[in-house]
């Protein structure tokens, strides 16, 4: 089974706030725990010391990141009706044998779903820098009898995957809360192989309906002006889910 390294205390998480109130609370009780000065940032010892995190990136405020207390709320009975996750999984167009990566994987909604989808010849590294986030996934994929998943503790700055070793990194709603997105940008890049992908979901900056704080939305335009320049060419959008851009990046040529 699948095992979890040691794991800094109260790492922060990378998940949107949510839009319901009582939810609210919880995620604000939650980041301003993550908050404390029990959470230092720096990476666990022998790892590559973590640079202080900047505010904004490209002119985009940085959202505060979310706490592992408000998981629940990523495996929320209403997801499947609010974000049409069914519908984003299809057009991810995942095969079997693939290894495919869910970047701040939280306790593993989208997770265990690649897994299937992947194969017995397949894998998903499933990665948080939150060691309980990947608690609740090894929790959960052990109910499900599901074996082909490997927790990877990353930290702000780098996701530990092996070079050119990923077909797709997912992220969904996630990105915008990269502490590091520059350096971020980066390690996932290096880890592409050379027609690999990265899958980006966001919700969207530009629909007043979509009923999520602005912090936590991203446009296209945005999108566009954090990746193009960090290496990456854009090579498909699809624009049919209800809350979320979902947009396809490739390696430029050069970074």
């Amino acid at each position: 089974m699948p095992t979890v390294s040691a794991p800094p205390p109260l790492a922060a998480r990378w998940w949107t706030a949510p839009c319901c109130a009582l939810w609210l609370t919880l995620i604000s009780l939650a980041g301003a725990l993550a908050e404390q000065p029990a959470a230092p940032d720096s990476a666990p010892a022998g790892d590559e010391a973590i640079p202080p995190a900047k505010s904004k990136y490209k002119g985009r405020e940085i959202a505060v990141t979310m706490h592992y207390l408000g998981a629940p709320w990523l495996v929320r009975e209403s997801r499947q009706r609010e974000e049409d996750c069914a519908r984003l999984l299809q057009a991810l167009d995942v095969k079997p044998g693939q290894v495919v990566c869910d970047m701040g994987c939280g306790n593993g909604f989208y997770t265990l779903q690649l897994a299937k989808l992947v194969g017995e010849q397949g894998s998903v590294l499933a990665v948080d820098i939150q060691s309980e986030m990947l608690h609740l996934l090894s929790e959960r994929a052990k109910e499900a009898q599901i074996n082909n998943i490997q927790l990877v503790q990353g930290t702000a700055i780098d996701p530990k995957l092996p070079s050119g070793s990923v077909d797709l990194i997912l992220l969904v709603d996630v990105y915008h809360e990269f502490s590091h997105p520059q350096q971020m940008l980066k390690a996932m890049r290096q880890a592409l192989k050379p027609r690999g992908r990265i899958a980006l979901a966001e919700f969207r900056l530009e629909d007043r309906n979509v009923p999520i704080k602005l912090l936590h939305k991203m446009s296209k335009q945005q999108i566009l002006k954090e990746f193009l320049p960090n290496g990456y060419k854009l090579v498909e959008q699809f624009d049919k889910l209800p809350w979320q851009h979902l947009m396809f990046f490739e390696r430029a040529e050069s970074p």
